[in-house]
């Protein structure tokens, strides 16, 4: 495509101007590749964007999507339902972690993130505690790009430009990153459990009276992949359960057996009140997202007359009649093919293909969990992002596609990976890291 044809699209989290003199496109997609425009395949080592959990091209979800469009194309979601959407929400709730069963769908991560804060909100006024109106989130957190969600997220460039709009009434638990004594941890690290205790610090400053929600993303994504200290997240639930604490866990890239089990949640032996999940939902097909929530906390809207609408909120799209038969088609897979669990088989062979790039040139650290990897780089003093933004342009060229932010690499690929294709994922990045 001509310069002049890529000018009218206005990209998202993207370097555009920058983008548009050396494009990077893709025109196909099947199973665990994507092809170029010019007929170049390339490895798909992060699931398109931690989404396309069962790989490329599905023609199970096809299929549905196209049957439910020729049956009836949409469905208005207020004061009327159809069949699938309460089929899907069935379907969820029998492979989330036992207590959350009650299904409220969006279209997006940052729409559920935004619906679980209001949800929390709304929980706490219902049950004639409305002075709890203060929401704690985590530096370093990412939860999408909605007001209350970049408001309880923790990183720089998402809060800078906004910062005199977000929320008020929010605080931040302190991350908890710790290269100097957690470098190169296989799996969960050992040290960190102790950070927990910051909430009941937050909690002595602000009362617990007033505070509504703790949100946590179990491990931490878009920031390079943090993952939680050993104990920590158990911490963090006793602490919110001492004071009458919301606890929503940000499933939206740990959901659908990224780390081994259906959610993290489980994987950790942690239930949250709220869970918020997306991408793998729909195989990444079409746009849907969903907060989980505890009967408890549906149940506390369910007062009062029957007649009134209990919760003043929801979408154009939610349970939009495509994304649930794309969602109920995902299932259908996970559950044939054993995705949601098969990351724990591929554990040790992935772990120990991550851990061979230590030593490796400008290699810092190495972090992994289930099918998970956060391969941090040292900066270039000045240009932070140069150097792995340069890891990931050599990699697509030589049909590897990963993802970076800031200097650290992330990967995540679809559940259906091989051996073999793991084998090759590392040995191209680590050609690439000794190069660069």
């Amino acid at each position: 495509m001509s310069r002049t044809e890529l000018e009218a699209y206005w990209m998202p989290f993207t370097a555009n101007r920058q983008f548009k003199s050396k494009p990077r496109l893709l025109s196909k997609a099947s199973g665990m590749h994507y092809w170029t425009p010019d007929g170049r395949e390339i490895l798909d080592a992060v699931a398109g964007l931690w989404c396309v959990n069962a790989g490329h091209g599905r023609r199970e979800i096809t299929e549905a999507v196209s049957s439910q469009l020729e049956t009836m194309d949409y469905a208005p979601p207020f004061q009327m339902g159809h069949p699938a959407a309460f089929e899907l929400a069935n379907q969820l709730v029998k492979i989330t972690p036992a207590g959350l069963d009650h299904v409220f769908f969006t279209n997006s991560g940052s729409e559920s993130v935004d619906t679980a804060l209001k949800i929390a909100l709304a929980y706490h006024r219902a049950r004639a505690e409305a002075t709890r109106t203060r929401l704690i989130g985590r530096e370093r957190g990412y939860h999408g790009v909605g007001f209350g969600g970049i408001s309880v997220g923790g990183i720089l460039p998402n809060r800078k430009m906004w910062s005199n709009s977000m929320l008020p009434s929010v605080d931040h638990l302190a991350h908890t990153h710790d290269p100097a004594r957690n470098a190169f941890s296989r799996g969960l690290p050992g040290h960190g459990a102790q950070l927990a205790e910051e909430l009941e610090r937050l909690v002595t400053l602000h009362d617990a009276s007033t505070i509504a929600a703790v949100i946590i993303e179990p491990i931490a994504g878009s920031t390079g992949v943090l993952i939680p200290p050993q104990g920590y997240l158990k911490r963090i639930r006793e602490i919110c359960d001492r004071h009458g604490i919301l606890l929503i866990f940000d499933e939206v890239i740990t959901g659908f057996g990224r780390t081994g089990a259906p959610f993290a949640a489980q994987e950790f032996g942690v239930t949250p009140d709220l869970m918020t999940v997306a991408k793998g939902l729909t195989n990444g097909c079409i746009p849907m997202g969903a907060v989980i929530a505890r009967k408890s906390v549906y149940e506390a809207f369910m007062q009062g007359p029957e007649n009134v609408i209990e919760l003043f909120h929801g979408y154009t799209y939610s349970a939009h009649p495509t994304a649930c038969a794309a969602g109920l088609a995902t299932l259908g897979i996970y559950e044939r093919e054993g995705l949601l669990t098969r990351a724990k088989t591929l554990h040790e062979t992935w772990e120990d293909a991550a851990h061979s790039l230590r030593g490796l040139p400008h290699v810092i650290d190495v972090r992994n969990y289930g099918l998970i990897l956060g391969l941090e780089l040292e900066s270039i003093p000045g240009k932070v992002g140069a150097r792995a933004f340069d890891v990931y342009q050599k990699c697509f060229e030589r049909g590897l596609l990963i993802r970076q932010t800031a200097d650290i690499i992330a990967l995540s690929p679809p559940l259906i990976v091989q051996p073999a294709q793991i084998d090759q994922i590392f040995s191209t990045l680590g050609e690439v890291l000794k190069s660069a």
